[in-house]
């Protein structure tokens, strides 16, 4: 049975990685275009004043906890879920395209990031079926959508940063045949090899947010005043609920 929490009344769904594969298995056994979001404050955020954003995290069909700023969210729900980093499932899903010998494409990135990527995932999944992979520079959408509908995925990753990725993944939903779609920000920046992930121990104290951010300055403006912001409206709206 699916079961949903809401954060700032998007939803966020209470499971964990195995059985979002599950779902991901289920959705290519039966050919459905599917749209997984790796919700995090800054999406919740934007929206609350993007109609049409918030529209497309209300629809979508999976969104999984990616970031500790939704996992504490939840707590003040007294909800216990441990968060999927985006980056970590998308692995997931290339070691199970390899394994199933499924299609796969990849979009975003600058034209070295996603050269990059497509051998470090050839090196350790040398049968990994990559039917297209492109830049994310572009400026027609349509174009893009041709190109990927030819080449009929059956998992997608699109990395274009959010909302754009999410926008595109949506239009695609409506022209593919039975494909898994994921927006996967600046991971392709990770899977390069040119970005650094963060430490385990890190990522185990959920400090991961910090640890990028020190690595990347330019990252603060974005996260920095969002997250308290988000967070002082996600303990406002728990008290208003429990009151």
């Amino acid at each position: 049975m699916s079961m949903k929490a809401y954060v700032l009344n998007c939803p966020v769904e209470l499971i964990n990685t195995e059985e979002a594969l599950g779902r991901v298995s289920n959705a290519l056994e039966n050919k459905i275009n599917y749209q997984i979001v790796t919700i995090n404050p800054e999406m919740v955020m934007n929206a609350q004043k993007n109609e049409a954003f918030f529209n497309i995290l209300n629809n979508s069909d999976l969104n999984i906890a990616d970031g500790v700023g939704i996992k504490i969210a939840l707590k003040f729900q007294k909800i216990n879920l441990n968060h999927i980093r985006g980056v970590d499932f998308s692995r997931e899903l290339i070691k199970l395209a390899s394994k199933n010998n499924l299609r796969v494409a990849f979009l975003g990135a600058k034209e070295e990031v996603i050269n990059l990527a497509c051998e470090n995932f050839l090196k350790e999944y040398p049968s990994l079926n990559i039917v297209y992979s492109r830049n994310g520079y572009f400026e027609n959408d349509d174009e893009i959508i041709g190109e990927i509908k030819s080449a009929n995925p059956q998992i997608l990753l699109v990395g274009l940063g959010s909302p754009k990725q999410e926008e595109l993944i949506l239009k695609l939903k409506t022209q593919l045949n039975g494909c898994v779609m994921i927006g996967v920000g600046g991971s392709f920046d990770v899977f390069s090899g040119l970005v650094k992930e963060s430490p385990k121990i890190w990522q185990k104290l959920g400090l991961e947010w910090l640890y990028r951010t020190l690595c990347q300055p330019e990252r603060f403006k974005r996260i920095f005043p969002v997250l308290p912001i988000f967070l002082i409206k996600c303990i406002i709206s728990s008290v208003l609920k429990k009151g």
